[in-house]
């Protein structure tokens, strides 16, 4: 979109068309979720300040398991939304980084490794008996998000990404100064993510902002990413309560 005039130049709107946000006013929009991401949660703090006991580490990968592992499905109902070809072949990158190309590789893989080096077995992980009624919604209300609406919402959602690299670096940074008996096996989905989010997140905001011309759209899709760090915190709400009560 052409920025025309001084309101454009100000970044506020483009009165050419009909209210929207100039290009660069909508990018700055979403940037600024960063402020509602879960980075900034109390257990993230504790966590990075090496505060987390082994059971509530422990507890954290548990359950930070269901949100991974519906991943895929997330994306597949984005794909299946999606009548846009190109498109479609460029998000199905993202279920083969999750699922791998073959069993024990790619990022669900990587996080079950994660779980191992932490004392958890295979087995529960799988069944899925750690798993907090609350990251449970959470995680599923994300899913269904994905596929009841627009596609291009729910890759609006998925822009919290914008903000995890840095995250996710910092996680790594944690687990080697702060909880030396996870073993470093478990390590590797925080040293391939970054990049991975780094260039999803490229391709998502480009396309949020190229599809997203309306100011109506553009709503839509901040009110997504709104969705997506409510989900994330909500997720974080119901760990530390568990931690509280024991």
């Amino acid at each position: 979109m052409t920025a025309a005039g001084p309101e454009a130049e100000s970044g506020q709107t483009d009165a050419g068309h009909n209210g929207s946000l100039t290009r660069s006013a909508f990018t700055t929009a979403l940037h600024a979720h960063a402020d509602q991401y879960w980075s900034r949660h109390p257990l993230h703090l504790r966590l990075h300040q090496g505060g987390l006991s082994r059971e509530e580490l422990r507890r954290w990968i548990a359950n930070r398991w269901y949100y991974q592992k519906l991943l895929p499905q997330k994306d597949a109902a984005i794909i299946a939304n999606c009548p846009v070809p190109e498109v479609r072949r460029r998000w199905t990158q993202r279920i083969t980084y999750q699922d791998g190309t073959a069993e024990g590789r790619g990022g669900n893989a990587q996080w079950l490794a994660l779980a191992e080096a932490a004392g958890l077995t295979r087995a529960e992980m799988l069944d899925e008996r750690h798993v907090l009624p609350g990251v449970r919604f959470a995680a599923d209300a994300y899913v269904t998000f994905a596929r009841t609406r627009p596609w291009i919402e729910a890759v609006a959602a998925c822009l919290t990404e914008l903000f995890s690299p840095g995250l996710l670096r910092d996680r790594l940074t944690a687990l080697r100064t702060h909880y030396p008996w996870v073993d470093a096996s478990g390590h590797d989905y925080f040293t391939t993510r970054p990049a991975a989010a780094t260039d999803d997140a490229r391709h998502a905001l480009d396309l949020v902002v190229s599809h997203c011309t309306t100011r109506q759209q553009q709503d839509a899709a901040l009110a997504a990413l709104t969705f997506k760090c409510d989900v994330l915190w909500s997720m974080l709400d119901a760990l530390e309560h568990a931690s509280r009560t024991g």
